[in-house]
């Protein structure tokens, strides 16, 4: 294993994967670049590449050192576009630091997390060589901006086949809203999307009684949808919520009724639900809007992402403990946001998700303070001293 240098720096790290220009489904040449860090360190590392008709081939890296109890580390080095890179302050993909900040795509999401999560393992294998009483692993796909359909999940089977096991994963999505120590997710909401279709019967405008407006059918469904909360919220989550994204009959003519009126919405759902519940919930509701006087139907879009929470254990105490102790701060327990890969993970082991502060990810001039970046660092190396304590370590060799 080769010595940890100033080139194995948060910073530095974080400046090597930026400048690879990992758009989605690019691997940019940050897994290569993670792939030749981590073998030098004594890390197997593998790049099972996975496919799917109708998706573009995905890079993925898994790596693993030493035997017994293993600790995850998980991310992705995909990234969102850029978009029009003349609006950025510095060019996106080159890493540039002003004013204490690394500016780039992905320094915050999640690139800069990765470079921590790295930077940590390393200067914790540098203190205590290989036998230190455990296993390290790092599971990095390159899809995770995209269809998440051939990283992550397809990963996971991959190292399950393999007969890999995990004992807990950290995630290092970015979690504080507003300043590093804030907040871990334990736990994430469902996501389920369904097309409503109002059926009717074409006909002029002056002659009503030929035809059978969709319109105020759509109406009075979307009212029988929203009319009750679908609950009041967990001891862990908010309240479910459905939320009309697009509502449409594409009808150009202003003297033509329509003969279908469509509309779209999406419910970010809690643990009270699965989707196949959330589906008959949503037919019972619009079953009786409709009575006998509204024809429609309803399509409910397959979902992988499902609600899901970590029951807080002595893993969650260690990393809120770590956290506190760097930033002052005892980061709340929450489950708020989007989807991420922890909904992959969780079937695989116990997974947290704690990185740097989000406020400007997918944004032009993207960037993170180089203080955030040495702070997350100081608290993954925490996180692996108190997971993997020397003395336990010198029990387990005696």
């Amino acid at each position: 294993m080769r010595p940890v240098t100033d080139a194995h720096s948060p910073l530095a790290l974080a400046q090597g994967l930026i400048r690879c220009p990992s758009v989605t489904p690019q691997e940019g040449g940050a897994l290569a670049y993670l792939a030749e860090i981590l073998a030098a360190a004594g890390f197997t590392v593998e790049r099972p590449v996975f496919s799917e008709p109708g998706t573009p081939d995905i890079e993925n890296l898994y790596a693993r050192l030493g035997e017994g109890p293993c600790l995850l580390f998980a991310g992705h080095t995909d990234v969102v576009p850029p978009g029009d890179a003349s609006a950025w302050r510095h060019e996106p993909f080159e890493g540039v630091i002003e004013g204490g900040e690394l500016f780039g795509r992905g320094a915050v999401d999640m690139k800069g997390g990765i470079a921590c999560m790295l930077a940590a393992v390393l200067a914790f294998l540098g203190r205590r060589g290989p036998d230190f009483g455990g296993a390290i692993a790092f599971l990095i796909t390159g899809d995770e901006e995209g269809p998440a359909v051939n990283g992550t999940v397809k990963l996971l089977d991959w190292a399950r086949a393999r007969g890999e096991l995990f004992a807990h994963c950290l995630l290092g999505e970015p979690t504080n809203p507003d300043a590093l120590g804030e907040m871990i997710k334990i736990g994430r909401r469902g996501s389920l999307t369904a097309n409503l279709t109002v059926h009717g019967v074409q006909g002029h405008v002056a002659y009503p009684h030929r035809a059978e407006n969709p319109i105020p059918g759509l109406l009075r469904l979307a009212q029988g949808l929203l009319a009750e909360p679908l609950d009041a919220g967990t001891a862990h989550f908010d309240a479910s919520n459905l939320e009309f994204t697009t509502m449409d009959v594409g009808n150009p003519a202003t003297n033509v009724i329509p003969a279908e009126a469509r509309a779209t919405f999406n419910i970010r759902f809690n643990d009270l639900w699965t989707p196949e519940t959330l589906a008959a919930e949503l037919e019972r509701r619009l079953a009786a809007a409709a009575g006998n006087a509204v024809r429609y139907s309803l399509d409910v879009r397959p979902t992988n992402s499902v609600a899901f929470l970590t029951q807080p254990d002595a893993f969650v105490e260690q990393v809120a403990d770590a956290i506190e102790a760097e930033t002052g701060r005892r980061p709340a327990l929450s489950t708020t946001g989007g989807t991420s890969d922890a909904r992959f993970i969780k079937d695989a082991c116990p997974v947290i998700e704690f990185g740097l502060v989000g406020r400007t990810m997918h944004q032009v001039d993207e960037r993170v303070a180089i203080a955030d970046l040495d702070r997350l660092a100081a608290i993954v190396g925490r996180v692996l001293d108190a997971y993997f304590p020397e003395d336990a370590a010198t029990q387990r060799q005696a």
